[in-house]
């Protein structure tokens, strides 16, 4: 039986999901998890698309993702990340076989009050696993960039969060209520 093929749809963001094989971890080291930003850096750039969230947990990663009009792109990302992560892990570790617990998930997202959402779950995503006590203290997440605490030159602004204010600043403030009370104060 063939696999059912992913809804992937035109000029939308998708949330992504991919989990470790056996939910073991996939990242030990900070070096497993910058190798693998350091790639989803240069693929986003080479394929032409923009990565609106991350955040790398231990054992998943969760991604905000646009897609093109080249449907293609999503898939070859995620194939790109997928192995050059397994190549590095099994190459340090002297193991073989999958790092990853079959097919990533994906999902679009449809509506400009559901992507914020999304990416206020995938940076909370550490906090709500009792890692850290607030979001912009995990290094391997966008929330910290995403309020101006750290530096990601490659990490894209939705159009819905860039209407939010005129200025960066106000942005990042709007944003971070948002995250930190559920609700944008008007």
């Amino acid at each position: 039986m063939p696999r059912q093929a992913r809804v992937i749809v035109p000029g939308l963001p998708h949330h992504i999901v991919q989990r470790g094989h056996n939910k073991q971890p996939v990242f030990i080291e900070d070096r497993d998890f910058q190798y693998y930003l350091d790639n989803l850096q240069e693929w986003k750039h080479t394929l032409g698309l923009e990565v609106f969230s991350y955040c790398l947990m231990t054992n998943h990663v969760h991604l905000v993702v646009k897609a093109t009009d080249e449907l293609t792109a999503i898939p070859q990302l995620m194939k790109r990340l997928a192995g050059r992560q397994t190549r590095f892990v099994n190459k340090i570790e002297q193991r073989t076989g999958s790092l990853w617990e079959g097919r990533y998930k994906i999902s679009p997202i449809d509506t400009d009050h559901y992507l914020l959402s999304c990416c206020r779950y995938v940076e909370l995503n550490p906090v709500k696993a009792g890692m850290v006590d607030a979001a912009e203290h995990y290094p391997w997440s966008s929330y910290a960039a995403r309020i101006g605490l750290a530096h990601c030159d490659w990490l894209d602004e939705p159009p819905t969060m860039a209407a939010m204010r005129t200025d960066s600043q106000s942005r990042r403030e709007r944003y971070q209520a948002f995250v930190s009370d559920g609700a944008f104060s008007e």
